[in-house]
């Protein structure tokens, strides 16, 4: 199937989130935001307490596009040739023959990443920001489409290696699926009774179709006006008083990428000041250094107050 027109990539992907759905109990927002972020061509960092389904609902997306899977264990003595793959010599050939490491897939989930050393973490870094991975001088590319989600356990900070603020800013978003509420528990139980429902899985996508709406979200228009905007969020992340150092010239582009993709999956070809405000928290909030706030939730109430400050694009401030 070709997907040529945004009503045909709406219908497309709610048929994604409704496939992804069938195992992931509610979470409509993280799985619309995995969604969006992997159509704006960026990776995903899911900040969350074990067992709260992150590394289901990354196979599910691989699973439900026909995408391919892999799965890496960050630990302190992984290696960066365990992510990319290494050359290795053959004496019945006479020559090296690269063998391919677990980041040429679609879907990569980098399970608990901030256990590993940052020399193995860095390994991540050219495939996230160039979609290829370079051994030994020679260069490959990554499939199409391309997303990390990695994952990290808020709580257990023995024994792990914090991530860089060169590392985060290379995540488009950072999300938290959080505990089910006691109905959608309680949904859970039921529906793992007696089998997985992963392994019901059926493709509902390919990797061409979103492919080709990736191609489609960079043409969904954004007005000068929301450009300004964007720039105005970003120039005042660098202007708080509360912050340390504020986002990044790469932030304001994410914002934009995953504004358009959002916009596309609501089956429009023009971006609107919702889409930027809504999306502002979750792609700016970890880039930053604050003064003061440590946890994720202060932070967040910091960004928030300062999105209220800003004039929103034909609206006025109340």
């Amino acid at each position: 199937m070709s997907v040529k027109t945004t009503e045909e990539a709406k219908k497309c992907l709610d048929s994604l989130k409704e496939n992804i759905k069938k195992v992931i109990i509610g979470n409509e927002y993280t799985i619309d935001m995995v969604i969006t972020t992997m159509l704006a061509g960026g990776h995903v960092l899911l900040e969350d307490t074990p067992g709260t389904g992150k590394t289901t609902l990354a196979k599910t997306v691989a699973m439900s596009i026909d995408g391919d899977f892999s799965r890496i264990q960050f630990t302190p003595d992984l290696l960066p040739a365990d992510i990319t793959g290494l050359n290795i010599y053959s004496q019945k050939e006479d020559a090296f023959t690269f063998v391919e490491g677990p980041i040429m897939t679609n879907v990569l989930l980098a399970d608990e990443i901030n256990r590993a050393t940052p020399r193995t973490q860095s390994a991540l870094l050219e495939a996230m920001q160039e979609g290829q991975v370079t051994v030994d001088g020679v260069s490959r590319s990554l499939g199409e489409p391309f997303i990390v989600i990695a994952t990290q356990n808020p709580i257990e900070t023995a024994g792990t290696f914090p991530l860089p603020e060169a590392q985060l800013d290379r995540f488009t978003m950072q999300l938290s699926m959080g505990f089910p509420t006691p109905e959608d528990e309680a949904k859970m139980l039921t529906r793992f009774e007696e089998s997985d429902p992963l392994s019901d899985i059926k493709p509902v996508l390919s990797k061409e179709d979103i492919a080709d709406m990736k191609a489609m979200s960079c043409k969904v228009k954004i007005s000068e006006e929301l450009v300004k905007y964007i720039v105005d969020i970003v120039q005042a992340t660098r202007k708080n008083q509360a912050i340390l150092i504020g986002a990044s010239p790469r932030a304001a582009l994410s914002l934009q990428n995953v504004a358009k993709a959002h916009a596309l999956s609501e089956g429009r070809d023009y971006v609107t000041p919702e889409d930027i405000k809504g999306l502002a928290i979750p792609v700016l909030t970890h880039r930053m250094l604050f003064h003061s706030a440590t946890d994720y939730e202060g932070k967040v109430q910091i960004v928030r107050s300062m999105l209220e400050q800003i004039k929103v694009p034909g609206e006025e401030l109340k």
